[in-house]
């Protein structure tokens, strides 16, 4: 479950986002039929399967050809498919700059509530995929905010309890440090995870309307003072030791940094609610005794920041959009309203360790009565509450800046620009 930029995570089947993998898709020729849906996705995407099944079994006259992609390929194939005339009725996205760039292409047709009930979705979520006020896809998969995981047997050891402050956080990295064990593991490696720093100190420090004039085009927003302090306090962390002398070296498809997580090496780890299915996969008897999670510090005190503390960034949601140029509009917004987060797949999701992103669930959480069901809960509550929910920035900006955004984050962490270089680095790659 993660953002397609190049990165795929293993994760449980129902609640993945991506998988590895180099080999191309299996099935029937791509792109818009006359009889019958095409539909492009996701490899794993075991629940979005389902949910096409029982559509096929209800319209036998017009089935949905689902075809599953490998990560890496994906995106590519699909700018290919849009620009031969030969792309998909529905196909998966993740929202943001990218999607934009379809609807400003007149590729994409966008949705009512009266076509697919929109109102059931949470609202923060589905801005991930609103533009100039219209809603161009539906959410289709589980909410992946991102949240402070920690070792509950390590934080104990060292006399340290979940940071709810930035100084709490700093203060945590130094006993930790002192007790010989890491901070917080980090797969810098892969740079995406390093940029989950640069998101929640961004907001915290300038709120969320910063990134949001990023997002709509002005590159002057990087120069903006909050986007400078935010990379200063992740150079203040890196220097004090919070991931340890080897970061740079771990990479997250191999689990390494989850490993040193619930192998009691690292105290602390910032990653997705993806995380999660990952743990109880590698380390069930950790995840029930040991395993605890908070969101991300607040900047409180002295120390400013002009931020929401319950805003939160990560993976609103996948979406599934419409092609403007299918000859099914009718057959597909019947599957987005009627088999897209229905009560079958609502209950998938569920019994998966997976929130769905749809309102009014208070009464399902209740009935829950797997192990999962404080981590449900936690999730959903965080989501419900939140401002706002920042998509994540390689997805959030054009398709064009999210190599620079990472090579940058990653200079950053490692000291090789200033903190104010960040932002003007940046706003050069965004003009």
């Amino acid at each position: 479950m993660r953002r397609g930029t190049g990165v795929a995570i293993a994760v449980a089947a129902a609640m993945s986002l991506a998988a590895c993998g180099t080999s191309g898709p299996a099935g029937s020729s791509s792109g818009a039929s006359s009889k019958g849906l095409t539909m492009w996705a996701l490899n794993d995407q075991t629940i979005l399967k389902e949910s096409v099944d029982a559509y096929n079994k209800d319209h036998p006259d017009q089935k949905i050809t689902l075809r599953l992609f490998a990560n890496d390929d994906y995106k590519q194939k699909l700018r290919v498919a849009f620009g031969a005339n030969q792309a998909p009725d529905l196909f998966f996205s993740w929202g943001g700059g990218a999607l934009d760039d379809y609807v400003k292409a007149g590729k994409v047709d966008a949705v009512t509530d009266a076509q697919v009930n929109l109102l059931r979705f949470t609202p923060s979520v589905l801005k991930s995929a609103t533009f100039d006020g219209q809603t161009y896809g539906v959410p289709a998969n589980g909410l992946a905010p991102v949240v402070l995981y920690y070792n509950k047997k390590v934080l104990k050891a060292a006399g340290v309890e979940p940071p709810k402050t930035y100084d709490d956080l700093l203060a945590a990295v130094r006993k930790l440090k002192g007790d010989g064990v890491t901070p917080i593991s980090l797969a810098a490696n892969s740079k995406w995870p390093t940029l989950m720093y640069l998101e929640y100190l961004l907001d915290r420090e300038g709120g969320s309307e910063v990134f949001d004039r990023i997002a709509s085009g002005d590159p002057s927003g990087w120069k903006d003072p909050a986007v400078t302090a935010a990379a200063t306090r992740l150079q203040e962390l890196a220097k004090a030791g919070a991931f340890g002398d080897n970061a740079s070296s771990v990479n997250y498809d191999q689990g390494a940094s989850t490993a040193l997580l619930y192998t009691g090496k690292a105290g602390m780890e910032l990653m997705g609610t993806w995380e999660y299915a990952n743990l109880v996969k590698a380390a069930p008897d950790f995840v029930k005794k040991d395993l605890g999670y908070v969101a991300f510090p607040s900047l409180s005190g002295g120390e400013g920041g002009k931020g929401d503390p319950k805003d939160i960034v990560g993976n609103p949601s996948n979406f599934l959009s419409l092609n403007a140029s299918s000859r099914n509009k009718s057959a597909a917004l019947t599957y987005l309203k009627d088999y897209v987060m229905n009560g079958d797949q609502v209950d998938a999701y569920l019994a998966s360790g997976s929130v769905p992103p749809v309102n009014g669930l208070d009464a399902k959480l209740a009935a829950v009565k797997s192990d999962d069901k404080a981590w449900l809960a936690f999730v959903y509550k965080l989501v419900q509450d939140s401002p706002n929910f920042q998509l994540s920035w390689d997805q959030a900006l054009p398709s064009d800046q999210a190599d620079p955004l990472l090579t940058n984050v990653d200079k950053s962490f490692l000291r090789q620009i200033k903190p104010e270089e960040f932002g003007a680095n940046m706003s050069k790659a965004a003009q």
